[in-house]
């Protein structure tokens, strides 16, 4: 099982969101740290820079798988609008 850290914005954004969003996204995040390369997963390879997105609703969660230390690095989470900027 993979170990999930967050970076401060990603922190603050859940701290933000409605708390049964923010229970959903929690959720899903240790499911993936279960498997992050699973199928099943709403998980798609991010194009034009390192990382992957979780869709979750109408949320994204931005983050980067590090294989060789176990982790799964959540850089940020929002709204689908503004998230890619």
């Amino acid at each position: 099982m993979y170990q999930l850290t967050y970076l401060k914005r990603a922190e603050k954004a859940l701290l933000a969101m409605p708390r049964p969003t923010a229970l959903l996204i929690r959720d899903k995040l240790r499911q993936l740290a279960i498997d992050p390369y699973a199928s099943s997963n709403n998980v798609t390879k991010l194009q034009g820079r390192d990382g992957y997105r979780l869709r979750v609703g109408d949320w994204r969660v931005i983050y980067e798988i590090r294989d060789e230390r176990l982790i799964i690095l959540v850089l940020d989470i929002g709204p689908r609008g503004g998230i890619y900027r």
